[in-house]
């Protein structure tokens, strides 16, 4: 699933006759990257968001996924992305307050370390995706189109009463005009 929140994201931002998404929920989604790899044997397959805050310049000059996905390469910020992602009503980004697969678990709601730090996490709004507004999400928080929801429990444990509370309403057609 973690995969699937990105590549959600790639088709809304990337793709240029993609289909019209109103609204997206992001359940425990990598999008500010991780900084470790669980041990989950071969079950495992952190393609292109693996990013490790020591060793920024790798990550920039060999991953070609998420750093084209979050607008970091200054040289190549493609405003498209960010006016692709910025059209969205309404943005719910999930995160479980015990979450050990994603690390940090804040990089569900964007936040994560300082570069060449392994500490503090930085929430999102202290980070350079945020302040620049590289993909539109500074923007779209202002507008109150964000919400940035904690959940108890571990990867993907959601309950059927925060299920209700937080997706079921965005996927209602109400929610889509």
């Amino acid at each position: 699933m973690k995969q699937g929140n990105l590549v959600s994201r790639a088709v809304i931002e990337f793709c240029e006759d993609g289909p019209p998404v109103m609204n997206y929920i992001s359940l425990a989604g990598p999008h500010a990257g991780i900084a470790s790899v669980p041990m989950c044997g071969d079950h495992l397959a952190p393609s292109g968001y693996l990013k490790l805050p020591d060793d920024m310049s790798a990550y920039l000059s060999k991953s070609k996924f998420l750093p084209q996905l979050n607008n970091e390469h200054p040289e190549a910020r493609n405003p498209t992305f960010k006016q692709r992602f910025r059209s969205l009503k309404n943005l719910v980004l999930i995160m479980f307050e015990e979450d050990e697969v994603i690390v940090p678990k804040e990089t569900a709601w964007f936040g994560f370390y300082p570069d060449g730090e392994f500490s503090p996490v930085l929430p999102v709004q202290q980070t350079r995706l945020y302040q620049e507004d590289w993909i539109g999400l500074k923007q779209m928080n202002e507008e109150g189109r964000v919400q940035f929801v904690k959940v108890p429990g571990g990867h993907l444990g959601i309950s059927d009463s925060d299920l209700k509370q937080y997706v079921i309403p965005h996927l209602l057609p109400a929610a889509a005009h």
